[in-house]
């Protein structure tokens, strides 16, 4: 495969599809080289325990793997807690048979689901001590097949934990003795990522920014602009909402986290996201772009991590990549709308 930076533009053949342009841009100052459209990991780690967004198969999930390689995605955004691990050993699979200097890892911890403390709370519960913080490096490193992390998150850490900042004295000490490249929190709350920033200096900020959630643009995106933070965006499609797939009848199976939201939430969900589809500009072909589009649209945004499960999936938000940016008049038109839902 080629050597990738942020000026190139690949194209790819995979099967009957062909990728024009995959975009590369930098981290940040970590000066890591991402692609626009990396894989968001939640979805391949399946339902065994909850805490999902559905049941997955997992040749399929490596296939959906192997063709973002193939298209040029070089990052890979999971999380300890999705599947408990499930997300992270089928990446650390795929990794096997891709050129270690091209791809970006990211993964996040802070929740604990030890036999230890699932027998102790019941449930899964949130831990940024610094015992669990190295066990849980030391247990992503293994199911990852790594000796080095390029990217350690924080997992929706509390914004108090945040502003005491001693959290970050563990991480900076996992950058130092190699385990970690970079360190960051992900996060809700667009304070949460400022204060993170200034008090633990962090070197990334994953936040949500999407069609139906566009709180970072007042001053997070600046923020990050700023003081050269590498920003990742999660959920660009509010978990499949904004995929313009939805029926309004649709129903989550246990273990998907949308199964407990109301039903006439879910339906005005989807309602919300086909007054979206007028703005679609031509050419784009699918709502899923154009959301994808919109997180994508800021130069302080890095990638943008759509959560994939299928090679499908994969090709709807690789070809995100390959389509005219959004002008300033497309952004004024989805704000006016987001102005009155």
């Amino acid at each position: 495969m080629e050597s990738r930076d942020s000026d190139q533009r690949l194209k790819i053949k995979a099967g009957s599809f062909t990728l024009k342009i995959m975009q590369y841009r930098t981290l940040g100052k970590t000066g890591l080289r991402v692609s626009a459209i990396g894989f968001g990991g939640w979805a391949i780690g399946g339902n065994a325990f909850g805490e999902s967004l559905g049941a997955t198969d997992d040749a399929v999930s490596m296939a959906a793997l192997n063709r973002a390689w193939e298209l040029g995605c070089n990052t890979f955004n999971t999380a300890d807690l999705y599947g408990r691990g499930h997300s992270e050993q089928l990446i650390g699979k795929a990794l096997k048979g891709w050129t270690r200097e091209e791809w970006v890892i990211i993964t996040k911890g802070g929740h604990d689901f030890t036999a230890e403390a699932l027998e102790k709370s019941g449930g899964v519960k949130k831990n940024f001590s610094e015992s669990h913080l190295r066990r849980a490096v030391e247990d992503s490193l293994q199911r990852l097949g790594l000796e080095s992390i390029d990217v350690y998150l924080l997992h929706n850490p509390p914004l108090e934990l945040i502003q005491h900042g001693k959290v970050f004295e563990v991480l900076r000490d996992l950058k130092q003795s190699g385990k970690i490249r970079f360190f960051g929190v992900s996060i809700h709350d667009p304070q949460e990522g400022i204060q993170a920033i200034r008090v633990g200096q962090v070197d990334v900020v994953e936040a949500v920014w999407n069609l139906f959630d566009p709180r970072i643009e007042k001053l997070l995106l600046e923020t990050c602009d700023q003081t050269q933070t590498g920003l990742i965006i999660r959920e660009p499609l509010a978990r499949g909402f904004l995929s313009g797939k939805m029926p309004e009848t649709i129903a989550f199976e246990k273990g998907d986290v949308r199964a407990v939201w109301p039903k006439p939430l879910v339906a005005k969900r989807i309602q919300a996201a086909e007054r979206f589809r007028p703005l679609v500009p031509e050419g784009y072909n699918s709502l899923a772009r154009f959301a994808m589009a919109y997180s994508l649209a800021n130069p302080a945004v890095a990638t943008v991590t759509p959560d994939c499960v299928t090679p499908d999936d994969v090709i709807e938000a690789m070809a995100t990549a390959d389509l005219p940016p959004l002008t300033e008049k497309n952004m004024e038109e989805i704000r006016g709308l987001q102005g009155v839902l």
